[in-house]
């Protein structure tokens, strides 16, 4: 369902927690799978919720599901690894009242198949690596190739992969794409924005005015 920004969040005993603020998009379904909580009474900052930790969601009112009952052991929401999957001044424009939709932009050496604040990763010591160094390949994967092109979902060059961030457990959690014609800055980009590999071209989940809005990225 759509989420209202302001929906109130209560508990399943009726005690509110706090407003919906945001929500969360998985990059390659576009479907929720998070909520951001504003602080309330309740809660003395944002926290972000998981779908599957919902009972019922209405236009007036969010319920968290039995079992959580100590809110403190919610994630906290850090704005800094979050993207705005749309720009801000376009959707004031559009006099939208649903909750603004935002992308999970794991830390560097983050797992790929982690959740915002549920993963449980951001200790790992992510390092960086030439992209042509490959060990133990697993059958029936495709290496990402030094200078293979990056594709956004809406079809631009974007840039060509660079280097690779890998965490400490040797998964690639991100890797650097080079400036061009689109962008003339470098971008740190997470694996779980990657949609499909082929031998030398990367295809991505989001579009290239999501990654426009990342920081340049800076060695």
């Amino acid at each position: 369902m759509e989420f209202k920004n302001g929906t109130e969040v209560k508990t399943v005993s009726g005690d509110k927690v706090g407003t919906v603020d945001r929500v969360v998009l998985d990059p390659k379904t576009d479907e929720v799978t998070h909520i951001v909580v504003r602080k309330g009474f309740l809660l003395p900052e944002d926290k972000v919720v998981r779908i599957e930790d919902l009972t019922d969601a209405t236009e007036d009112t969010v319920t968290l599901r039995a079992g959580i009952d100590n809110l403190d052991d919610l994630p906290p929401y850090e704005e800094r690894y979050y993207v705005p999957w749309e720009d801000v001044e376009d959707r004031a424009a559009a006099g939208t009242d649903s909750a603004a939709p935002y992308y999970w932009y794991p830390p560097a050496g983050a797992a790929w198949w982690g959740s915002p604040g549920y993963a449980g990763n951001y200790g790992y010591a992510p390092y960086l690596t030439p992209v042509q160094v490959v060990h133990n390949i697993p059958e029936n994967t495709i290496a990402l190739k030094e200078g293979a092109k990056v594709y956004s979902t809406d079809g631009d060059h974007v840039g060509n992969v660079e280097r690779l961030f890998v965490s400490a457990d040797d998964r690639v959690s991100h890797f650097v794409i080079s400036e061009g014609l689109i962008f003339k800055t470098k971008k740190l980009v997470p694996t779980s924005w990657v949609m499909d590999v082929t031998e030398d071209e990367v295809y991505l989940s989001v579009k290239s005015s999501v990654l426009d809005r990342l920081e340049a990225y800076e060695a």
